[in-house]
């Protein structure tokens, strides 16, 4: 399967990706892990160091970034504009599931992360789906900010 984020209804400027990375503020990170040589803990620390406001998910931790960590998107006791997912495939439906019951505006799978069923069900909920495509490296794309 090739990434994707198509589907998504058009934005103003005609690239979806760029309004939901411009427009958001705070992005939940399901499966951050503490650990430095992580995927995602590089993602996190590089969408925090260009102003988003980050929050871990991730039962086993506590902390992570100097962000306090929660066990459930549910257990986040503000809004969340994208929940970004390091989790494998088969954990997505669930996670989406939860993306929509807080009322996330987006749901981003990262490289690897594939599941067309989870993508349909939050598509239908009204939420913008990117899948098997990396925030930080689309980031960079479009805002030429590079990591570090």
């Amino acid at each position: 399967m090739t990434a994707s984020a198509e589907r998504n209804p058009p934005s103003a400027n005609g690239d979806p990706i760029a309004e939901i990375l411009k427009s958001s503020k705070t992005i939940a990170v399901v499966g951050l892990s503490n650990r430095k040589f992580r995927p995602s803990y590089g993602v996190a620390g590089y969408l925090k160091s260009v102003g988003y406001r980050i929050i871990p998910v991730n039962p086993n931790e506590t902390e992570i970034l100097g962000e306090k960590s929660y066990a459930r998107l549910e257990d986040i006791p503000e809004k969340v504009d994208i929940v970004d997912i390091f989790r494998r495939s088969e954990f997505v439906l669930e996670i989406v599931d939860s993306a929509i019951r807080i009322g996330a505006r987006a749901v981003w799978m990262q490289e690897g992360v594939v599941n067309p069923e989870a993508a349909g069900k939050a598509r239908q909920a009204g939420l913008f789906v990117s899948m098997d495509l990396c925030i930080l490296k689309e980031h960079t794309k479009r805002f030429r900010r590079t990591p570090g």
